[in-house]
Order: C-alpha cells, then sequence, then structure tokens
C-alpha cells in the first residue's frame, strides 16, 4: 500500500509541506501578533528549505574550473545561484522580521496589548467616539 521508497526518497517535500502549512495554520488560526511573525518565520523557513533542497545535485562538486580552464565533460557541476538567492533572502527575511518586531512594540506601547481581536475592539470603539464628537460637534453648528 505504502511505497516505503518512495516516501523516504521525497522526504524533502513532506518536511517542506509539513513545516509550510504549520506556519500558514499560526498566522491564520493565531491571534497573537508575536505568534503571527513566527508563523511567518516558519512558512519562509520552509520555502528556504525546499530551494536549497531542490538545487542539490547528487555527485556534483564544487563550480570551481581548473586553471587550464581543461573542463572534463564527466564532472558535474553544482549551482551555486539557488544558495546565493537564499543567503539574499535570509537576509531580507531578518530584515522584515526586525521591523515586524518594531512594530509590534510600537502596537502594543499605543494599544497595551498584542492580541489581534483585542486591538480591532479598542479602535472599533474610538472609531465610534470620533463619530459621535463629530456629530455632537456638526449638531452644536447647525
Amino acid at each position: 500500500m505504502f511505497d516505503v521508497d518512495f516516501i523516504l526518497g521525497h522526504l524533502n517535500y513532506w518536511l517542506f509541506t509539513v513545516l509550510m502549512m504549520t506556519g500558514l495554520y499560526i498566522v491564520v488560526a493565531k491571534g497573537n501578533l508575536i505568534k503571527k511573525i513566527v508563523g511567518l518565520n516558519l512558512f519562509q523557513t520552509a520555502v528556504f528549505m525546499f530551494y536549497i533542497s531542490l538545487s542539490k545535485v547528487t555527485g556534483g562538486t564544487a563550480p570551481i574550473f581548473p586553471v587550464d580552464m581543461k573542463i572534463d565533460p564527466t564532472v558535474v557541476y553544482s549551482n551555486p545561484l539557488p544558495h546565493v538567492l537564499i543567503l539574499t533572502a535570509i537576509v531580507v527575511g531578518i530584515s522584515t522580521t526586525s521591523l515586524a518586531l518594531a512594530l509590534v512594540v510600537r502596537i502594543s506601547e499605543e494599544f497595551g496589548t498584542i492580541e489581534e481581536d483585542e486591538i480591532l475592539a479598542i479602535t472599533t470603539e474610538l472609531s465610534h467616539l470620533e463619530n459621535k464628537e463629530l456629530g455632537e460637534a456638526m449638531g452644536g453648528r447647525g
């Protein structure tokens, strides 16, 4: 019924799928902003893992050509570009995570909470108060 060789041969796909879906679930299901950031980082890490695992060449060697440039056509070289791109993506990910955490600190200072539902309730209440004050100010002029 189950082909063990198939499952183990595609282990990177299974791990990628589990990590990605876990991260997506955390982002969608949790109301805490810090947990949402952790979920996004988990999702991002899954994409990194998937991209790097796809670029793995079995039997590949480092792409360093000989000095005399006599390249043996039987030698398989690994492509360094995916690893370089992921390194850049990691730096961008760290930057966006730090910005997100700074925003969460600012939101916490402003609203006193980092729970999404509580922030929505506070902003809705403030909006109603502002509309009420605006209506009273407009009614007082007329």
